[in-house]
């Protein structure tokens, strides 16, 4: 399993109340799961240890420190560099007393199948689309839409809260914009990692 889960404390912002997870911290996490899901990053056969006996089970929480804005997009680059460096250790079933035994010392990386990507847009009445949006032009903003591809230009997810409507037009020059952008995002993602990897 995968499991995802955004916290947006009050620490991050003043629009944020302390206690459980509000609306918008729900919405998040299920939009994390749904592009967990949509896009087949993680296969989960992948995180099967024994077949019907063990399995791994990822909890993934990302948790906002400043909030300004486009939480969506942020946070699936977050999970994408995460599960990236994640290091399972090697883990057996002894014969003779059925119990797991766990070998620190032995790992193996986490293998991510695909590699999506969400770009975000505010809308201004479709006559005006802005990547990247802050939280000051998303509350100015009419509309809002994600559109989450992968690196083969596949189309993941697309999710639009409401809003005012977009025209088919706009949506494809999202989509079109997303796809570029993905190439940029995944060559700085794939930079750090590599810098961060024990030589």
């Amino acid at each position: 399993y995968l499991v995802p889960n955004v916290e947006l404390p009050s620490l991050c912002s003043e629009r944020f109340r302390s206690g459980p997870p509000g609306e918008e911290a729900q919405a998040a996490s299920q939009f994390i799961a749904d592009v967990i899901e949509n896009s087949q990053m993680i296969v989960k056969e992948d995180l099967c240890i024994t077949n019907g006996k063990l399995a791994w089970v990822l909890y993934c929480d990302i948790i906002c420190l400043d909030y300004d804005g486009n939480l969506l997009d942020a946070s699936v680059f977050a999970l994408l560099a995460a599960l990236k460096n994640v290091q399972l250790p090697s883990v057996i079933i002894n014969e003779e007393t059925g119990l797991s035994e766990v070998n620190l010392k032995q790992k193996t990386p986490l293998a991510v199948r695909k590699h999506p990507v969400a770009t975000s847009f505010a809308i201004f009445d479709d006559t005006l689309l802005i990547v990247d949006p802050t939280a000051e032009e998303e509350d100015f903003a009419t509309g809002t839409v994600t559109i989450v591809t992968d690196e083969e230009g596949r189309l993941c997810s697309v999710h639009k809260p409401g809003g005012s409507p977009l025209t088919g037009a706009k949506l494809q020059d999202c989509i079109t914009r997303a796809i570029t952008r993905h190439k940029e995002v995944k060559k700085l993602i794939d930079k750090v990692i590599k810098s961060i990897m024990p030589k």
